[in-house]
């Protein structure tokens, strides 16, 4: 792999761009480095107002990325549409970049029934058949190992384009579910890329607790797949990194397993409170490498963000999300009747009864 090829050891150092000579070689058009961009705006600006959704009774809980909008939006950018992705709680973004769309992805968070999962999924779990994105699992690990079922099964049927990414974080990493998929993928070779967010806290455990080796990445050779460790505050460098790892996948040359080192600036979620196990001047040192602040500030030098395009740029996407949110917040909640759906191809007949009773039951709408 070209990226991997920059240092000696790619598990153990760490692929960088932005902030190294390697700068001036960016090949990505300035189209896609400025749609990358409004992307990574979008998410930061989507999640501070679901924050304050939550804080204000809305919803009932979010869990943000701040911090870590580098990782999804430069993955979502190195996929096909028939690609799949199996996301860990920080991925649901690249949803988002592959063109679902927002009211529906609200719609998940309100539960109501703008969503297409009829309420039924846990807040901040989103999914879409739409986009082939899989809701991920509070239980930390379990989607690695089906992302490299999926690939298996693709490889199977014959379907050689098909490429499958499965994430995790490193607190997943001492799960049986990662040393199960690694093992797997080495053996069997399969399409997927594997992809830990190290953002150096499961919730209120660090990330030393989780591991005595050097690296993450370095994990992946003891089962035989390429392993690389990339600085996941920096989008074009992961961009590279994933597109390449991706573009391997597809022409037939197995996983790749990538550690993108980053950080979480918010809470883990609207119940946490990190103040509680970090302290502010860790989180403080973190924010001067902020992956929107560095992009931008790319762009910003090389003159493809004037000053004067930022504001009407930030105005035109909170205009999108306040509309989106209007009409999410306008819809009614699920049909009742959609209980007894999506289950049986047929309804049985006691399921029949039930509903039926149900429906009789509704009370009259009030005028």
């Amino acid at each position: 792999m070209r990226a991997m090829a920059e240092i000696q050891d790619p598990a153990l150092g760490l692929i960088q761009v932005l902030g190294t000579e390697r700068e001036k070689d960016v090949s990505f058009d300035t189209d896609a480095l400025i749609a990358m961009y409004r992307h990574m705006l979008r998410v930061r600006l989507l999640d501070e107002r679901m924050m304050k959704r939550q804080r204000q009774g809305k919803i009932g809980f979010f869990g943000a990325i701040t911090g870590q909008e580098a990782t999804p939006v430069a993955a979502a950018f190195c996929l096909q549409p028939q690609d799949w992705v199996f996301p860990a709680l920080r991925e649901n973004a690249i949803m988002l970049v592959r063109g679902f769309p927002l009211t529906k992805w609200l719609g998940q968070v309100y539960g109501n029934a703008a969503d297409v999962l009829k309420g039924r999924q846990m807040p901040s779990h989103m999914s879409g058949r739409e986009v082939n994105q899989v809701a991920w699992s509070s239980c930390l690990g379990p989607q690695l190992p089906q992302a490299v079922g999926a690939a298996w099964a693709a490889k199977i049927k014959g379907h050689k384009d098909v490429v499958t990414l499965g994430f995790i974080g490193d607190g997943a990493t001492s799960e049986p579910d990662f040393h199960v998929a690694m093992n797997f993928a080495g053996v069997y070779k399969p399409p997927c890329v594997m992809i830990c967010q190290n953002n150096h806290w499961a919730i209120s455990v660090p990330s030393s607790k989780q591991t005595k080796s050097e690296t993450f990445a370095v994990k992946a050779k003891a089962y035989g797949v390429p392993g690389i460790r990339v600085d996941g505050n920096d989008v074009i460098a992961l961009r590279e990194v994933i597109g390449e790892a991706v573009e391997r996948a597809r022409s037939g040359g197995g996983p790749t397993f990538i550690e993108a080192l980053t950080y979480r600036i918010g809470a883990h979620s609207s119940s946490d409170d990190p103040s509680v196990y970090r302290s502010e001047a860790e989180v403080d040192e973190w924010r001067k490498k902020d992956p929107l602040l560095r992009f931008e500030a790319y762009l910003e030098d090389r003159g493809l963000l004037p000053d004067e395009a930022r504001e009407p740029l930030e105005e035109e996407i909170q205009a999108e999300i306040t509309e989106a949110i209007k009409i999410v917040e306008a819809a009614g909640p699920p049909e009742r009747a959609s209980l007894f759906d999506d289950v049986f191809g047929e309804l049985p007949w006691h399921l029949k009864e039930q509903r039926e009773e149900m429906l009789a039951a509704e009370p009259a709408p009030s005028h």
